[in-house]
């Protein structure tokens, strides 16, 4: 069905022709179709479009106003006094959803305006930019630190204009106060070294953050106090019964988990795989980006180079995407974020019953290391496989050989030999 056909059955058409939006409306509709959304899912989306378009004209507001705060003010002080035709309300969630299929479409035609109005967005970006282009961080990485700066930035200044030199320690320890109830120590760790990697970009704008930087704790990391956690060989093939691979998305989800487990990837590492990324004819797997920030190539052992071509056989969509793992529900043939991906290993977990006991995908690394480790490999073997830089880090795999470790321990002093 075309754009026009589906319009031409619209109840609200006549709203989104008499709208600043009428022009848009078409390509618009082409691109949900094109990204396969069902048609109640469409019809839901355009009549939020057009409860906007309805708005923006009795604002008297043209298409170039059309930005990010703009849409934001819509949703949160308009919906909620809403006045207008009952007939024209899709609800806060889908409203959210169809204004940022139309600020990607209009940001397609021309450049969108960002809410630069706003001090802390202006801040993150900055910050954003010299993690890239001096720091170097990963995207991940990137994201996160820019993520707890704003928590701060929101907590300390709000509005108000950001400059740091009024900040004091007491107002730094106030702050981290409030994620101490909430925050694992890890978690609390990587936030802390966020706000010291913030500091430092603000020493190198000329301002004194000594004081500030000094004052984080430093949170203790007893990682070496437990084993790792990994799945029990009958645990693990419960996880693998799960996957029914009779359905394309569970034949994804498959493969996805062989790539986990069988070559110890890291989540982002699989969601960036792409189609090049598999040499079929020397059974390798490159990986482009990766931690590490270097190329590396894996061997592709025969349970995973088999599932990955089972789904790219019978389940993986049609689209001229190129990466390995793509969307199956609109918008479908994108590629799968790392979010999507760990949510569809949460759910296998639930469906084996494991989902108490482990709740992410890192734990299917760690099964990697446990079981190369019990079958003998050295540390340093395992640390190559992992591609760890530093030994040290694979070593914690050393203390679940309880075995080996009985065989080189000494009597304890005092005890019968």
């Amino acid at each position: 069905m075309s754009a026009d056909q589906y319009l031409a059955r619209l109840s609200c058409r006549d709203e989104l022709n008499d709208s600043p939006l009428s022009a848009t409306v078409v390509p618009y509709v082409e691109a949900l179709l094109v990204q396969r959304y069902a048609k109640r899912t469409i019809g839901l989306y355009l009549h939020a479009l057009a409860h906007f378009g309805h708005w923006m004209k009795t604002e008297a507001l043209c298409v170039e106003s059309i930005d990010a705060a703009l849409t934001e003010r819509f949703v949160r002080e308009h919906l909620p006094a809403c006045t207008c035709s009952m007939s024209l309300h899709s609800g806060t969630v889908n409203t959210r959803a169809a204004l940022r299929h139309l600020l990607k479409l209009l940001a397609q035609r021309r450049p969108v305006k960002s809410s630069t109005d706003d001090p802390i967005t202006t801040e993150l970006d900055r910050f954003g930019d010299y993690l890239q282009n001096i720091c170097g961080v990963a995207p991940q990485t990137n994201a996160r630190r820019c993520k707890d700066v704003g928590v701060l930035l929101v907590y300390c200044f709000g509005a108000e204009p950001l400059v740091l030199s009024p900040l004091s320690v007491a107002q730094i320890d106030a702050f981290v106060a409030t994620l101490i109830p909430r925050l694992r120590p890890a978690s609390l760790r990587t936030g802390c070294n966020s706000l010291r990697s913030y500091f430092r970009f603000r020493a190198l704008l000329g301002e004194s953050t000594d004081a500030l930087s000094a004052s984080l704790p430093r949170v203790a990391d007893w990682r070496h106090a437990t084993l790792p956690k990994a799945l029990s060989d009958a645990q693990l093939a419960a996880f693998l019964k799960v996957f029914d691979c009779s359905n394309p998305v569970e034949l994804r989800d498959y493969a996805i988990a062989r790539c986990l487990l069988d070559l110890g990837l890291r989540g982002d590492e699989v969601a960036h795989l792409t189609l090049q990324s598999v040499d079929w004819r020397n059974g390798t797997l490159t990986l482009g980006t990766s931690k590490s920030k270097r190329v590396q190539q894996l061997p592709l052992p025969v349970p995973t180079g088999e599932a990955i071509a089972r789904y790219l056989r019978q389940g993986r969509p049609q689209t001229t995407d190129r990466n390995l793992f793509v969307r199956h529900r609109a918008p479908v043939g994108i590629p799968l974020s790392v979010a999507a991906l760990r949510s569809a290993m949460n759910r296998a977990f639930v469906r084996c019953g494991l989902r108490d006991q482990f709740c992410n995908t890192h734990v299917l690394r760690r099964t990697t290391a446990t079981r190369l480790q019990r079958a003998g490999a050295s540390v340093k073997e395992i640390a190559d496989l992992l591609r760890h830089r530093s030994i040290d880090t694979a070593s914690a795999y050393a203390r679940v050989d309880l075995e080996g470790l009985r065989a080189v321990a000494l009597p304890w002093p005092g005890s019968r030999s």
